[in-house]
């Protein structure tokens, strides 16, 4: 997993608001996730995924 650092500043200097760094954690989070759900459904894992329960 990559660690990224979140520059506080956009473009011409003005910071960025809350909202707009938790949109993009966000959206990095999501493709981070996406990538390991990728990787792991690529290795055949026969156990429950997330959410999912054994039935049992």
């Amino acid at each position: 997993m990559s660690e990224e650092t979140v520059p506080l500043t956009a473009g011409a200097g003005q910071p960025k608001g809350l909202l707009q760094q938790m949109e993009e954690l966000m959206a990095a989070l999501n493709a981070d996730l996406s990538a390991l759900d990728a990787d792991l459904q690529g290795a055949g894992g026969s156990g429950p995924g997330v959410g999912e329960e054994e039935v049992g």
